[in-house]
Formats: C-alpha cells, structure tokens, sequence
C-alpha cells in the first residue's frame, strides 16, 4: 500500500552535487542580494552504483561570495526552531573556511526546478545534504585558493582558507577572500574529483554548538512568522469549515455577518468530500473582513447548514473499543519468523496485553496561516509552511493555473511537527484571494486548528510475549490496528503501509526466535496526517512497555534484559522475514545505513552509565528504560519520576544518550532532544482527541491540554555519542523512548503498568 509520507520517498541512493557558474540574474531572483562577486549554483544528483547520474534532488542551492568578502547562502529547507536555517549553511561554510560571523543567509522561495525537493520533514536534511554541501564548500574553496596562488605565484597545495581569508603556509600571505572574487569568477569551475574534503579534525563549526541565526531576531520580536506576513491592502479572512470531514454545505444565511462593521465580502469554500485527501482545504464558509477582530465575529454569526456526510455518526470511544476485539483475532501478516504457536504453546509464562493510545492534534504555537495575493494570472504566497514546493502545486492545481505562475515564500513556522506539509489552508487563502480580488490573509484560530487538523491516528495494538523453560524470550506476536495516513488520499485503505510499519513494530530488531506481526482493518474517519516520529509513537510505546515486563517476569534488570535480547553485534535487514511487505529504511539504501545492533548496544550502556541506572530510589519515585531508533539514529533514555500520594507525577530527570553519527550542530541536537522530551511528556501525560458524532470534542487548550511550567521535566541531560558515520535525523528521534520510559518508570514507583495513554493514574 502506498503511503504519502517524508519516510517513504523514492530511494535515491548516494547523492552528490555539481557545482557550476551560476548567472547573477538567476541569484538575484531568489531575492536582495548582492550584485557582484562570484556566485556558484550547487546542483544535488541522485547516482545510482555505478555513479550514473540518475535523478536531480535538489538543484541550483546557490552560493555567493561579495567583493566585500561577505558570503551569502541561501536556505532551501523551511526553518521551524529545528536550525536547519543555520546548519546546512554552516557546513557549507565550514568546508570553505568562511568567518562565520561575514555569513549571510537568505530563504529559497519554493521552486522545483531551483531546488528539488524541498519537503522539510522526515528529520533527512542533514542525512541527505551533509556530504553535497560538503563538496559544494570545498569547491568555492578550491577556487578562491587557485586565484590566490595565480597571484602569488605558489603551488595552490601550499594555500588554505580560515576565517574568509586565503592563507599561503609557507609565508603567512594572506587575502580577503573580497579581493579573489574577481579573479575566482574567470577560472574553471573544478569538478568534484578535483577536490579533497577536510578532515574532521579541522573543523570550526560542524561538530560544535553553534547558535542558529535567527536567535537574536526571534527573542527581540523582529523574526518573521507566517501570522507576521503583511502586504497592502490586505484583508483577513477566518473560516467556519464542517465540522465533520467529508461533509459539505448545503445552505448558508451570512445576513448577520454582513451587517458586522468591517465585513467585506462571503463565500464558500467547495470541499474534496471523502478523501479528504492532503492538498485540498475542507467545505466551508469564509469571511473576509478588514481585521481579525470583525472575520472572528462575523463568522460566528454565519447560519450554515451542513449535510455531514457518511462519517456523522462515527464515535471514536466505540471504534477503540471495536479494534480491541479486532486483534485477538487472526490478521494480516506482515513479519514472521519462527513458530510462534509452537512457542506459546511449550511456553512456561505467556504474557498478553493491549496497547491504546488516542488520536493527537499537533497545536503548534503558531496556528495555520497563510497570506495569497493574486493578479494577472499568478499567484504569490506567504507561508509558514514546511513544503513550500507541494503548496505551490496544490495552489497552481486549485487556481487552475500553470506552476510557474505560483511563487511561495516561505516565513519562519512557529511549531510545524508534520502538520504544515500539508497545504490546505495556504489554498483557502490563494482560492479567496482569486475569489474575491483581494490580498487576503487565512487565519486559523486555536479552535479551527484543535478541530481540523490532520490527526495522529489512535491506535490498539495487543503483543502476546512467551516465556520458554529456559527464561528466554521465545515469542513476539503484535498484532496492529489503526487509521493508515494512506486514507486520507484513499478510503480504500484500511490497514497500515509498509512505511507506518517500519517505525517500531515490523523493524523490531530482538533477536528472538518466533516472530509475528500481523495488521488488522481499522477504517479512517478524519483526516490523518503524521506528527513528530510518526507511527514510532504508539509502536515504540507498546513493544518497550512490553519488554519491561518481559524483564520483569525473567527477573532481569531491564536494561540487562535489552542488551541480552539484541544478540550479537551484527547488521540486520529483516530480509526473508517480511511477508508482503518492505522496509523503506526511512527512505535510505539500507547497505548505505545498517540496523546495527552495537550502535543500539552503546546508547543503552551509555545512558545506564549517566543516569546512574541500578541505583537505589526513594519510595514513590522510580527509574525508567526505552531504547528505540527511528529515523536513522539510535536513542536510548531513561526517566526518573516521583509520584505523590495524590498521585500527581512529577519528572525531575531525562537522560538520554543519541548516537546521530556525526554531529553536526550540537546546540540543535541538544535543543532537539529537550524540545522532544518536553513534547513527548505532553502527549503521554496530557493530550487526547477524541470525536462523537463525527466532530472533535476538544476545542481549546483547555481540553486537549499540554503540560504547564511545573509538570515539565526538571533537567534533560543529552549525552552524544562520538562518531564519524554519517549524519542520521535529529528532529524527531527523541520522542518514541521517552513515553515508555516514563510508563516504566511509573511502574517502578508506584507498581501501576500503563497500558492506555495518556497516563490516567486514576483510572
């Protein structure tokens, strides 16, 4: 089955880059740059083995360097508080020896034939543009060296390049590189094979804590978000959208609304019925108006009514229940190894739980907003959004108008967690801006953003655990039921796809001797879309919950427990295994990046050894374990808990210990991991969706709530793991651990299992 997803994009193998003269028209069009100096297009390919060029990932990423020595990057992936604003730009200009403090850095607009893929989701921009971008530095720099040598009359091999200056070692000359440019620009551009990369040791900036440039802009109010995005004349425009998904509007009375001072002008919105699809807003009515103020009033006034459609009735309660029955029965399989009837049939202990977590909403800080002005034909779009190209499209498809003919700029996103990939409310403003002739800017309100988001799915999952005469581990059997993303581009589809799959439940990595996973229908009835570590969430919450107790009933210490289960060091690519089903490896080769079980081994041992796991704990409080990897990067954590006689939980310490391969920016991947952590502790402490008659119960933060200050985690401590392997995801690897850890660490305080989220520990 296919699923739209950032973790199951074609796999494009080794991706390298071609660096050429770019045209000072082409660079000027990304917008306020400088005029001269030399400027290099870096085009990203896809090879295949034999390093025939197969496929553009990303062209045309320019680099410039001004006769006054400034460097100006441009930024071809959507910053959300992640950094990738600073650290793609940052290796860039680590590789060509640049002063940091003389970057600049400019945003790409979204531009497919500029700049190829520019989805930021799935944590893979580093993994996939570390080494291009690489190369892309060292041959700027390679040029800048060889001018320096023409004009010194040197053997370019004595030359170098630090702080923005050319460097000869012998006598310690030294240029600008302001004063090469010239010079720079008339000589041939090298090719890649010309050019020897740094070593690491001879770094300034990749493997270092490196602020990210929109610091200072952010804490003084001057950054840019899409809600700050303003252009003349424009109008503000709120929607009051059905409240079940697939529904339409049969009728609407704006008499009321129009009579509301500032009220500019009324209309529908026609939506895709079912699917709801990822591209499409859904059916509503939309008021424009001089100012939020008026939009908000008005619409409340709107008399509309709705024919809800086929999912009226759907209660979300009474399908969680369903599904509960639905998987003591005989499902899909998906992964086998071994008997596993055997197994539980000679087993001396049989462990059997079901796992339910809720649907979720993403409630960034910064709702859906959008800002579309069209004119003679085109369109031009201010967005928060993370795929600037797909929203171009989309737009381009809801207008009816060429690609070429949509630009989209893209803001700072205040909080994105895979919800603003999704295009639907910058097409609202771009069909409203078209409908009405007016610069109109969409904004969502925290209640439209509570109601209509694309949901995290619920999930029910049950795993029968068997214990031999031998207290071994003898037998896994998951079976799997929830809501796949593929439905909401497809009612057909009623079961996980390989991709949902492969994050936690058919890559379980144990090596035990009977193996089942087996899926199961589960039909979709909202809008379902991925959210911060996708389906790792309620799979990795389940199988590292399940293994606690499996170690409790061995009687081995957990984390011993974890590093017997995973056998010997070896790589592992479950090939043979899957039945009917793939591993997209996130969408990586998997001969490129391995399931390696030692780099699993070595985060256990670390953040056992950090955390000061084994050590004796007062009563009421407890330490958890989790070891999980997700997008290329092994993470193991343990939380510490105290909870009270009210039964109030309080966490005072996250340890965690990352193995990312090389670290490229550690105040991001530090701030990656407290950021999820914080998250995280929402999500299996606090919130929960939940749908009767088709419509979302929760309308504020008042409902689905997320923790506060004090219920926060007191300290996150980051342990990296040194090492040279390639760059994996940051972004969302820190969420599937934490919630199993926190559940086993409840459980060690308080003797409670946790087998539903969020914790309730009334219940």
């Amino acid at each position: 089955m296919k699923i739209s997803a950032p973790f199951q994009k074609k796999k494009n193998g080794n991706v390298t880059s071609e660096v050429f003269s770019a045209s000072r028209r082409d660079f000027l069009k990304v917008g306020g740059l400088l005029t001269g100096g030399l400027v290099l297009g870096v085009s990203f390919f896809s090879c295949n083995e034999k390093g025939k060029k197969i496929v553009t990932i990303a062209p045309n990423v320019y680099l410039q360097i001004g006769s006054d020595g400034q460097v100006t990057i441009v930024a071809h992936r959507s910053e959300m508080g992640q950094g990738i604003r600073t650290s793609l730009p940052l290796i860039v200009a680590d590789e060509l020896g640049a002063d940091w403090n003389n970057v600049r850095i400019v945003q790409a607009e979204g531009d497919e034939k500029k700049y190829g893929n520019q989805n930021t989701d799935g944590s893979f921009s580093i993994r996939q543009f570390y080494k291009p971008m690489r190369e892309a530095g060292a041959i700027a720099r390679l040029l800048l060296i060889r001018a320096a040598a023409q004009r010194w009359k040197v053997p370019a091999e004595e030359c170098d390049t630090e702080k923005g200056q050319v460097v000869h070692k012998g006598s310690g000359k030294k240029l600008d590189f302001g004063e090469l440019v010239e010079a720079a620009k008339a000589l041939p551009v090298p090719t890649v094979s010309e050019i020897k990369l740094k070593d690491n040791s001879r770094f300034n900036l990749i493997g270092k804590e490196t602020p990210i440039v929109d610091l200072h802009d952010i804490i003084t109010g001057k950054a840019v978000f899409g809600i700050d995005a303003v252009t003349d004349g424009m109008k503000i425009a709120v929607i009051k959208r059905c409240p079940v998904v697939g529904g339409a509007v049969k009728s609407f009375d704006d008499t009321k609304a129009r009579a509301i001072p500032g009220v500019i002008k009324v209309i529908a919105i026609k939506g895709p019925g079912l699917p709801a699809t990822l591209r499409k807003p859904l059916s509503g009515v939309a008021v424009i108006a001089e100012n939020t103020w008026a939009a908000i009033k008005a619409r409340d006034l709107l008399e509309v009514e709705w024919d809800l459609g086929p999912n009226a009735g759907y209660n979300s309660a009474e399908q969680i229940e369903a599904l509960k029955q639905e998987v003591t029965k005989k499902g899909t399989v998906r992964r086998k190894r071994g008997n596993f009837e055997a197994a539980k049939a000679a087993a001396k202990k049989v462990i059997d739980h079901t796992y339910v977590a809720p649907y979720l909403a993403h409630a960034t800080l910064e709702p859906p907003t959008a800002l579309a002005v069209v004119k003679n034909d085109s369109c031009e779009v201010w967005a928060c959004t993370q795929n600037p190209q797909g929203a171009r499209e989309a737009v381009a498809e809801a207008l009816g108008f060429q690609v070429d003919k949509v630009r989209v700029n893209v803001t700072l996103l205040g909080g994105a967690f895979g919800r603003k990939s999704k295009p639907d409310f910058i097409v609202e403003a771009a069909l409203l801006a078209k409908e009405s002739g007016l610069p109109v800017k969409v904004q969502w309100t925290r209640e439209d953003d509570i109601h209509h988001d694309y949901f995290h799915a619920l999930s029910v999952q049950r795993i029968v655990a068997t214990i031999d005469n031998q207290n071994k581990l003898s037998g896994w059997d998951h079976h799997i039921a929830y809501p796949s993303i593929s439905a909401t581009e497809d009612s057909a589809v009623v079961q996980p796809s390989d991709g949902e799959l492969g994050l936690g439940a058919t890559d379980f990595p144990y090596d035990v001797p009977a193996i089942n996973v087996e899926t199961h229908d589960a039909k979709a009835h909202l809008r379902i879309g991925w959210l911060r570590s996708v389906r790792n969430i309620p799979q990795a919450f389940a199988a590292a919950t399940m293994l606690d107790e499996v170690a409790e009933a061995r009687g081995v210490d957990p984390v011993a427990n974890a590093l017997e289960l995973l056998g010997e060091d070896r790589n592992i690519t479950f090939s043979g295994e899957l039945v009917k089903t793939t591993y997209p490896n996130y969408g990586e080769d998997i001969a490129s990046y391995p399931w390696e079980i030692a780099r699993m081994k070595e985060v256990i041992r670390r953040v056992a050894k950090e955390s000061g796991w084994g050590k004796d704990m007062p009563e009421g409080s407890g330490l958890g374990f989790a070891a999980h990897k997700s997008f290329l990067t092994y993470v193991a954590c343990v939380v510490e808990v105290q909870v009270d006689a009210n039964n109030k939980i309080t966490i005072p310490n996250v340890y965690y210990a990352v193995d990312c391969g090389l670290a490229v920016n550690v105040d991001r991947i530090r701030s990656q991991f407290e950021g999820g952590a914080q998250f995280s502790a929402s999500l299996a402490l606090k919130s929960m969706i939940t749908v009767k008659n088709g419509q979302v119960e929760q309308n504020n933060f008042d409902g689905y709530q997320i923790i506060r200050m004090p219920e926060s985690p007191g300290q996150i401590h980051v342990h990296i793991v040194e090492s040279a392997a390639k760059p994996t995801g940051i972004g969302e690897p820190p969420v599937p651990p934490f919630t199993p850890a926190l559940c086993n660490a409840v459980y060690k305080a308080t003797g409670k299992r946790i087998y539903t989220l969020p914790i309730d520990m009334n219940a």
